[in-house]
């Protein structure tokens, strides 16, 4: 399991298409659970144990582990802030 997973920092991997669509199903299921009220921070909370809980099935606890101490720095350099321009 490497750090570039799902997305590196130069754009998406190989199989863009599916992680693309992925993040649009994510998209819209966020949309409707916060149109019915559920708290953002408690989707994201659930959102990540649910995602963690996928890669450990899939990659294993030691492998998810070594991609997580990764993810500091990558959220320190701002890969996951979200910018809005407005006009």
């Amino acid at each position: 399991m490497s750090h570039s997973y799902p997305w590196t920092a130069h754009g998406l991997s190989p199989d863009q298409d599916q992680k693309r669509a992925a993040l649009n199903y994510l998209n819209e299921a966020w949309a409707e659970a916060r149109h019915d009220g559920v708290d953002g921070d408690c989707l994201a909370q659930a959102s990540l144990f649910a995602a963690f809980a996928e890669l450990v099935s899939t990659y294993g606890e030691d492998a998810v582990a070594k991609f997580v101490e990764g993810l500091a720095g990558r959220i320190r350099s701002g890969e996951f802030s979200v910018v809005e321009f407005r006009q």
